[in-house]
């Protein structure tokens, strides 16, 4: 197989890269995420995870990985909390009910392009006012969608989960592998 290469920035997709003992080199997508696609949430994720994927092949020779997740609560889009009255708002919404977490993973090399796309039913246990802005103040939400980080300190706040953890933490790890098959 050709250098596999992990278009990311992401040290959490890093890290499961490493732990898979993948041979690669990390080389973040300038792709600007275009929020004004009009597409279903896995379609969204898909369509950027592929242009993301495209960005970094355009300028480097590989197998290319590129991965795109979001989280939805009613098809409504939750990203990085702007401040901590976002992140603050954002806890409250998922207090006590299910959310989807949503990756959108491409793998291209040359012509041959594949993308699919992983869903993740996430259900969060009623939180406190004092828990939602106790874990406000901490650093941990500011650089994650829908404001929780579920292998940080938000673990707590998770009831169930249905589906890949590992897609909730950014890369939908069986998915990668399966995907990963169709390039040897």
């Amino acid at each position: 197989m050709k250098q596999l290469i992990l278009a990311s920035g992401s040290p959490r997709r890093k890290m499961f890269f490493e732990r898979l003992g993948l041979d690669f080199r990390q080389v973040p997508s300038r792709y600007e995420e275009d929020m004004t696609l009009d597409l279903s949430p896995s379609e969204l994720v898909m369509e950027l995870s592929r242009r993301k994927a495209f960005e970094v092949a355009s300028r480097e020779d590989g197998v290319v990985v590129a991965c795109d997740t979001m989280v939805f609560f009613d098809d409504k889009r939750l990203g990085k909390p702007k401040d901590k009255e976002d992140c603050i708002n954002m806890l409250k919404i998922l207090s006590g009910r299910d959310h989807q977490v949503i990756s959108g993973l491409t793998v291209m090399a040359g012509d041959k392009v594949v993308t699919d796309h992983e869903t993740t039913e996430v259900h969060f246990r009623v939180l406190s006012d004092e828990e939602i802005e106790r874990y406000a103040k901490t650093d941990e939400p500011y650089d994650k969608a829908g404001s929780y980080a579920i292998q940080g300190s938000a673990s707590v706040f998770i009831d169930h989960v249905n589906g890949s953890y590992t897609n909730i933490v950014g890369l939908p790890v069986p998915l990668l592998l399966d995907m990963l098959k169709r390039f040897h």
